[in-house]
């Protein structure tokens, strides 16, 4: 599915009403609506961890989907840096500020579900994106079939190493719920199919961190055919220690993102670093989307599952071209 066709769907199913979207689950009222002092309708997002290219992109892209819409105002973003009490008071201090809407990607479910309860009885909307929390106390929740693109990944590798052979594998931090589905669906993929995972190691979705993790396997002489990481950036990372190695020829690397920047999956498909990636959307447009409606008093949808594509030297030209907004964002 091309993005045109992902945003058409998805901005259907934000302007529908009581009767739904037949891809969506359910719908969700709020009390948001009022504005603040301005006049504007005032949005906090906290950030899990700016440092990751993924949320890089989505900070950019929901500051420029925001603007599309004159009467929401964005304050600027809180990055957690990956701290989960850094998180905690972030939110806290948005709920303390009265928001009109809090948007939040958690850097783990469970430290941020009391904060998240909070706004909810506090009557503050709360866009939970990307990462789920441990409640149903919100208003609309964003993201990607993590299990599915994690299924696909392992349909990949299946399709790679078509005689079996030995996965190392890179994941991000382990109690989010998008790393539990990218490495439940792909080894569910892989069963059967005579691949091995024989390494796998937390590397918290950054790239110094997959390369020092690299190094290690490569220093004990682990035979590793495929690198499977969580995101482009530790897969990327991955082939840069097997290359400076001298290894990267003989092993494959699949990643997940496919964000058309410089250095990110697309372009390193494109370079032959990755064997492949696949589109995790980042959900800004839906969430700015989502943020007007319910300053309008509309009912948005309580859950919008985004779908993916897999990049592969085919395509990877024509999906940067249709992903790429760096003339909007800079």
């Amino acid at each position: 599915m091309t993005r045109k066709a992902l945003t058409a769907v998805a901005a259907l199913c934000v302007a529908v009403l009581a009767s739904g979207c037949a891809s969506k689950t359910d719908t969700a009222s709020s009390t948001g609506g009022d504005k603040g002092d301005s006049g504007q309708f005032v949005i906090g997002y906290s950030q899990s961890n700016n440092a990751e290219p993924y949320r890089q992109q989505l900070n950019k892209q929901l500051q420029y989907y925001v603007k599309q819409h004159k009467n929401l105002k964005l304050l600027p973003i809180t990055d957690a840096k990956q701290d989960n009490a850094t998180q905690v008071s972030q939110v806290q201090s948005f709920i303390q500020q009265k928001v009109d809407l809090l948007i939040v990607s958690p850097n783990e479910p469970a430290p941020l579900t009391p904060p998240v309860e909070q706004a909810c009885k506090a009557g503050i909307p709360v866009i939970i994106l990307d990462r789920t929390v441990n409640t149903d106390c919100y208003t609309a929740f964003i993201g990607g079939d993590n299990y599915q693109i994690g299924k696909k990944a392992g349909e990949a590798a299946v399709k790679a190493l078509p005689d079996g052979g030995n996965v190392a594998e890179l994941r991000g931090v382990l109690s989010a719920q998008p790393q539990i589905d990218r490495d439940k669906g792909f080894r569910d993929a892989i069963a059967g199919h005579g691949i091995k995972i024989v390494e796998s190691r937390e590397a918290k979705w950054t790239r110094p961190n997959a390369i020092q993790v690299m190094n290690q396997w490569l220093a004990r002489g682990t035979k590793i055919d495929l690198v499977y990481a969580h995101n482009d950036d530790m897969a990327i990372g991955a082939y840069g220690a097997a290359a400076g190695a001298g290894k990267a020829d003989s092993m494959k690397f699949i990643g997940i993102d496919g964000l058309a920047i410089p250095d990110g999956g697309i372009r390193a498909v494109q370079q032959g670093h990755l064997l492949t990636t696949f589109v995790y959307p980042t959900g800004a447009k839906e969430a700015a989307e989502a943020a007007y409606a319910l300053s309008q008093h509309q009912k948005v949808t309580k859950k919008q599952t985004l779908g993916t594509v897999e990049i592969t030297q085919a395509n990877a030209a024509q999906v940067y071209d249709e992903f790429d907004m760096s003339s909007k964002t800079g």
